[in-house]
This record gives structure tokens, C-alpha cells and sequence, in this order.
């Protein structure tokens, strides 16, 4: 990272003062060479460090500054806040949104005179959104995106507050609109993310390319993030273990908030991540750009002849669609999800075929036959509701690596069939 300049304390010969630019606004600080004049700039140095080697364009709150303005300045900040691995983090693309929604009604607004009601206004429109996409047929903001949303744009003012380019009293009162309470509003109600049946994902395997099948092995065996498994290493691993190995992962979600993340993997995990360690231990166990690689080898083996201008469309076309990126070192957790969607496609028309085959063609039983639309994260919560079944809350949420038991509870499903069965019994 480079150094921020320290700007100079200089004399302004025709008056006689000191002086100090700093965002090309020069100051001035009172008579040369006066212990006041000296504090002063202490004081204008130590805001101008303080705020990354950025001075606002004013000197305190401004009658005239603008929502627009305040929005401005806070995705600026935000676009170096929000980067993880050198790459923007998805809460940037959240916080995009909610200051659309802001921009829209209030940019011309006074930020100053930005008030509770003000707010209460954005969310309603969020609200109305969502009644007018559900009454097309689509899906509105469910209530806690609009929450999201909401607290987002109060962010963006507490910042401000805390820059200097508002009062406090403005982020104050937004403190006061309490969110979307469940059943006492119109938002819609998203549904729950459910466990997803190991038969579905057994059914789906054959046809992942082998890197994604051993992830979504490794997921059903430890529970652990889409974001986690994509960026395995060998260096990550502590392979010294008797029975089980440790995985540290170079990144996790609650590394901001100082939080350790250590996964264990017993000999089944081992058995999966064996095949795929690498000589360069920094490089990552399941590459897509290796996959593409072994994949683009066994067409040409398999092509008779040249490929042929349409084939030649067809490959940019293909690309097009990935949107022209090239191939990462890993998988994202994205394309990973997108990976996975693409084998219960080829597993679905197989499955079809089949049927077919066989003289089956009620559409409905070749619907039912299926395999269900699933995605990596429902394999973590498939995991975490065996765990708590076999061993209990405790072990589930040391397992998944939480600090909360609550949470866990989120990822666990009850086991209904047992409860059913006591309450028969005792009830």
C-alpha cells in the first residue's frame, strides 16, 4: 500500500501566515511560526490521515450538501472498504442497490435534512415494488432484503456523521425506523433453506466434472462453506494427524470479525482430497481452467475432422455466455453453483431417457423421477442436520464452525420423525 503524504506547513508570504494544502484546499492556519498556528495544523493533518489522505471539499457540515453528493463520497469509500483478495465482496453489490433506491427518491435532497419519514418513504417503495413484481406473476423483495436494504442506507449516513459532512442528529433519528417484523407487514416471507436429500446429490455426481463431484463429496463429509471448498490448497492442510487432517482455509466469511476457522477431515474426506494434491502447494486442489483443459483434450481425440466455422460460432458463443472471463486458478462459489446446475440438467435428461427406454412416458412420472433443482449451500445444511441428529447441537455447531448455538439452529433442521414419535408416546 502506498504512503500518504504528509502535506507541508508553509508561510503565505503576502500575508504572513501559515498555511497547509491539503485535497487542493489551502488553509489557513493563523500567524507564521505561533504555537496556534502550529496546533492548527496538527489538528488539519491529523483529520486529513485520519480520512485515508481524503479532505473533504468542506470544512464541517454544509447547509448545501446533497444526498447525491453524500452517496458519491460513501461509494468511493466503500469501493476500497468492501474488497476481500483483492476483489469486490458482494456486499458491495447490495449496498449498490439500496443507494439506487435512495437516489431515486431523495438525490436532490439536503442531506441534512434527511429524516425518519424520509426513510419510511424508501422502504414503502421497496414494499410497492414488490406488490406490483408479484402481482406479473414474479417475486417481490422479500422482507428481510428490504431490512437489508434499509439498514444499508442508514450505513451510509452514519458514515457521513462520522466524515464530518452531516450532523449527528440526522443518523440519530434514522435509528428510530425499526424494521420489517415478520407477519406484521407486506413484504412476502423468503422461504427457508432446506437440506437437500443425499439421494438427489448421490443421483447428480456422475454427471459434475470430476473436480466438482469431489467438492460436493467433501461438503456432504464436513459441512463446510461453498466459499471454503473452492479455494483448498495443500499448504492449507495439516496433513500430520494420525486419524484426522486439518484444514485451515486462506479466507473464510467471519475472518473480519477475528474469528478462527479450522475444519477437520477424516480418513473419508482425506480419501476424496488425495487424488487432487499438487506438487505446487499453492495451488489450488480443483481448478476449472484444468478441468476445461482435460475436457477440450478428449474432444479433439473424439473430433474426426477440423471443427467447422458453426462449431467455431458455437465455442464463442459459449464464451460469450461466460461473459468472456477467463478461467480462474478456482472455482468460484458462482460457478461452482452453476456447475453443479448444469450436471442436474445432463442428470435429468438422462434420467428421461431412460424412461423412455423403458416405454415411461406419463409426464408426470418422468417429472417425479426427476432430480429436484438443489446448490452447494443446501449440502451444508444437509450436513448439519445429520450431525445434530447423531450427536447434538453442540457438536453441529462446532462442526460448522459457528460461535452461536442460534445460529446453528438455522442450518439444523429438527428432526420431525423423532419428535413425532414422543409426542405419540408421551402426548
Amino acid at each position: 500500500m502506498n504512503s500518504i503524504h504528509v502535506p507541508a506547513y508553509r508561510l503565505h508570504k503576502p500575508s504572513g501566515q501559515a498555511v497547509v494544502t491539503v485535497g487542493g484546499r489551502t488553509i489557513y492556519l493563523g500567524k507564521h511560526r505561533t504555537a496556534a498556528s502550529r496546533q492548527a495544523y496538527n489538528r488539519t493533518v491529523a483529520e486529513f490521515m485520519a480520512a485515508g489522505g481524503r479532505a473533504s471539499p468542506r470544512a464541517g457540515p454544509a447547509p448545501d450538501f446533497c444526498v447525491t453528493e453524500l452517496i458519491a463520497a460513501y461509494w468511493r469509500w466503500a469501493c476500497g472498504y468492501y474488497v476481500k483478495d483483492g476483489r469486490a465482496t458482494s456486499e458491495l453489490t447490495c449496498i449498490k442497490i439500496a443507494l439506487r433506491h435512495l437516489r431515486a427518491l431523495y438525490g436532490d435532497t439536503i442531506a441534512a435534512a434527511f429524516s425518519p419519514l424520509a426513510l419510511k418513504a424508501i422502504r414503502q417503495s421497496m414494499l410497492d415494488v414488490g406488490r406490483e413484481a408479484t402481482a406479473t406473476a414474479k417475486a417481490g423483495l422479500a422482507r428481510r432484503t428490504i431490512n437489508g436494504y434499509i439498514d444499508r442506507i442508514r450505513r451510509a449516513f452514519k458514515w457521513a456523521v462520522g466524515e464530518g459532512l452531516i450532523p449527528p442528529s440526522v443518523y440519530q433519528g434514522l435509528q428510530a425506523v425499526p424494521g420489517l417484523r415478520k407477519g406484521r407487514s407486506e413484504a412476502r416471507e423468503a422461504e427457508p433453506v432446506r437440506p437437500v436429500a443425499e439421494t438427489w446429490v448421490r443421483k447428480t455426481l456422475p454427471f459434475l466434472p470430476p473436480a466438482v463431484a469431489a467438492m460436493v463429496e467433501l461438503q456432504v463429509l464436513t459441512g463446510m462453506r461453498s466459499g471454503e471448498v473452492v479455494i483448498i490448497r495443500a499448504r492449507d492442510l495439516n496433513m500430520t494427524g494420525p486419524m484426522v487432517w486439518q484444514y485451515r482455509p486462506a479466507a473464510h466469511k467471519t475472518e473480519h470479525h477475528g474469528h478462527d476457522r479450522l475444519i477437520d477431515l477424516g480418513p473419508k474426506a482425506q480419501a476424496v482430497i488425495r487424488p487432487w494434491l499438487k506438487p505446487d502447494l499453492q495451488a489450488c486442489l480443483f481448478s476449472p481452467r484444468e478441468g476445461e483443459a482435460g475436457r477440450n483434450a478428449a474432444r479433439r481425440e473424439a473430433r474426426r475432422s477440423a471443427m467447422t466455422p458453426s462449431a467455431r460460432a458455437r465455442r464463442r458463443r459459449a464464451d460469450r455466455r461466460r461473459g468472456g472471463r477467463p478461467l480462474g486458478e478456482h472455482y468460484s462459489p458462482e460457478s461452482y453453483r452453476r456447475a453443479v446446475a448444469r450436471g442436474i440438467e445432463r442428470a435429468n435428461k438422462q434420467i428421461a431417457a431412460d424412461l423412455a427406454a423403458r416405454g415411461v412416458t406419463d409426464p408426470e412420472k418422468v417429472e417425479a423421477a426427476k432430480v429436484p433443482a438443489w446448490y452447494p449451500h443446501q449440502v451444508r445444511h444437509t450436513f448439519a442436520t445429520n450431525i445434530r441428529r447423531q450427536y447434538g447441537l453442540e457438536a453441529a455447531r462446532v462442526l460448522l464452525g459457528h460461535h452461536s448455538v442460534g445460529v446453528t439452529e438455522i442450518y439444523a433442521e429438527r428432526d420431525l420423525e423423532v419428535a413425532a414419535r414422543v409426542a405419540a408416546e408421551v402426548g
